[in-house]
């Protein structure tokens, strides 16, 4: 059953879904909103997003400042709670940070772990040296699988029909001139991406911006998550990024792999 035959069925909560919508409207880049902002980012009238805001204000998931038309919004750090579950439950965090540290120190470039969600990769572990992008990634940032070297060791990693809904549940943006949009060539890429067991993207996601990733396999052989080295254009060709990274990518793949068989 698709989304919008779940929010047509008896079963479905409307006012729970809207108040999540209210919830996303924040990110790293809106982390204060006003009210306007809030329901037009939500898709929704001013006087819903008023109720949502005024109710999760009083349950403390949002602080409010000022008043009248210049009242703002901002989440508070108990929204953390939301995913802190998740990510109890998921033993993958806690195992693949010290492996994801070492990593960093001897290839001496930021490094993340993300898992897929749908279309998107959500980052779960990361370590920065430097800033290379001009979006500030954190536990939680998403960006869309397609374009990504996570996301297409992910990809790779399901069968070619939870691929195939996968990339048709993304409208596939050119968000570089490098990126690919072709579902041939990105069917292609993925067949490629899994007979040589990595993946690397140039300047797909963001211009200047290349990384390799791997994928990590659970104790079922399927693919539960990936691996990146990011770096710079302007610091690395892709031969050095194939010679130096991949072959320590890979070593920290492997290490996590055999933790994740004794879990």
């Amino acid at each position: 059953m698709t989304v919008a035959e779940d929010a047509t069925s008896g079963d479905f909560v409307q006012s729970l879904a809207r108040g999540l919508a209210v919830i996303r409207a924040f990110d790293a880049d809106h982390h204060e909103l006003s009210l306007s902002d809030v329901a037009r980012r939500s898709d929704m009238p001013r006087a819903a997003a008023r109720r949502f805001l005024r109710t999760l204000e009083t349950l403390g998931y949002v602080r409010g400042a000022g008043e009248g038309t210049g009242r703002s919004y901002a989440l508070t750090p108990r929204v953390l709670e939301l995913g802190f579950s998740y990510l109890s439950a998921l033993s993958l965090p806690e195992i693949v940070q010290p492996h994801l540290e070492q990593l960093s120190r001897d290839v001496d470039e930021s490094v993340s772990a993300a898992v897929l969600d749908g279309a998107d990769i959500v980052y779960i572990a990361r370590v920065p040296t430097r800033r290379i992008m001009s979006v500030r990634i954190t536990i939680g940032t998403r960006f869309p699988a397609y374009a990504t070297s996570m996301g297409r060791v992910l990809l790779g990693g399901l069968t070619e029909g939870e691929a195939d809904a996968a990339l048709e549940a993304s409208t596939l943006p050119a968000l570089t001139d490098r990126t690919l949009t072709d579902l041939g060539d990105l069917h292609d890429e993925l067949a490629r991406v899994r007979d040589q067991g990595w993946s690397l993207v140039d300047g797909e996601l963001e211009p200047g911006l290349r990384s390799v990733a791997a994928p990590l396999h659970g104790r079922d052989g399927r693919v539960v998550a990936a691996l990146n080295v990011s770096t710079s254009a302007t610091r690395d060709s892709i031969e050095h990024l194939v010679e130096a990274y991949i072959p320590p990518l890979l070593r920290t793949a492997a290490a996590i792999e055999a933790e994740l068989r004794l879990v």
